[in-house]
């Protein structure tokens, strides 16, 4: 998905709050509301609600939880995503695999364990509202310990017509270096550290892999360095 463009310099990240429970909305709300460049736009109880509010508010993320009456996450996310409106962001918990699967192959843009602090959820939302794709660490590691054990999470990435060889020489040695930590379920600090490199010079080596590889997204390049290098 190539999506809305990022809001523009100093405008406020527009989010729209998703859940079906009350409370967690209003958690969400309150460490959201207190940062001078997030918005929080409005709140919606299930997935058909959202789809309404997404189509009237026009928000820049969606904060999305998954299982709700009416309309579950999943479908809603899909329908968001195919009609390019805004970028999604799915909260999810370590029972929640199979759903994570299948927001997957519904286009979200990012995951994030409902436990997560504010500072990470913060920071979640300013990484998607930028076009980059967000896998929590804990979320990429289950999703690898679900590849070792047999089990195929997503659609194959292999583009028609293009190996998975020829893809990997075009990457640089240390493009490479990036990929098996990528692969490895690192986030960015901790390929940072293992580099020492800064996070802005991983994010950009990052960028590049996933663009030789003509690959969505981080969670993809996961799936890619399992079928292709282990």
């Amino acid at each position: 998905m190539t999506g809305p463009d990022a809001p523009p310099g100093g405008a406020p990240v527009r989010v729209l709050l998703v859940d079906d429970q009350r409370l967690v909305r209003s958690g969400f709300a309150m460490i959201l509301s207190v940062e001078p460049d997030v918005e929080v736009v409005g709140e919606a109880a299930d997935g058909a609600q959202a789809l309404e509010q997404v189509r009237s508010l026009r928000p820049d993320v969606v904060l999305m939880d998954v299982q709700m009456p009416v309309m579950d996450g999943i479908e809603a996310t899909r329908r968001i995503v195919a009609e390019d409106l805004a970028r999604v962001l799915v909260l999810t918990t370590f029972d929640d695999d199979a759903y994570v699967d299948d927001a997957l192959r519904a286009g979200a843009s990012g995951f994030l364990l409902k436990n997560s602090d504010a500072d990470r959820l913060v920071d979640a939302v300013r990484t998607v509202a930028q076009g980059h794709a967000l896998l929590a660490p804990e979320v990429t590691r289950r999703v690898i310990e679900r590849m070792v054990s047999g089990e195929r999470p997503v659609a194959d990435v292999r583009p028609a017509g293009a190996t998975s060889d020829r893809r990997l020489g075009q990457l640089t040695p240390r493009e490479r270096e990036v990929l098996v930590l990528v692969g490895q379920g690192l986030s960015n600090a901790e390929i940072a550290g293992e580099l020492f490199l800064g996070e802005a010079t991983v994010k950009t080596h990052v960028s590049n892999v996933l663009s030789k590889l003509h690959l969505r997204d981080r969670v993809q390049a996961v799936v890619f360095y399992h079928r292709s290098l282990t």
